[in-house]
């Protein structure tokens, strides 16, 4: 299982029981957006080679204002 947690600075991630942090300028420089129009399936898509993506995507900006 993978787990996301965001904040204007990033991303922590839970990848098979693996922690790590996903600055914003890593994910920036790899969908080359600026972080706040990238979504969290496209962050999962980073993080995971064959990802279970569910729902709808969300925008990070919408995310972290929740």
């Amino acid at each position: 299982m993978t787990t996301l947690a965001f904040d204007e600075d990033g991303v922590d991630v839970v990848y098979e029981g693996t922690e790590f942090r996903m600055e914003r300028d890593l994910i920036e420089e790899a969908t080359d957006k600026d972080y706040y129009d990238v979504t969290d399936h496209e962050v999962m898509k980073l993080v995971a080679e064959q990802p279970n993506l569910t729902g709808e995507p969300r925008l990070v900006r919408d995310i972290v204002r929740d």
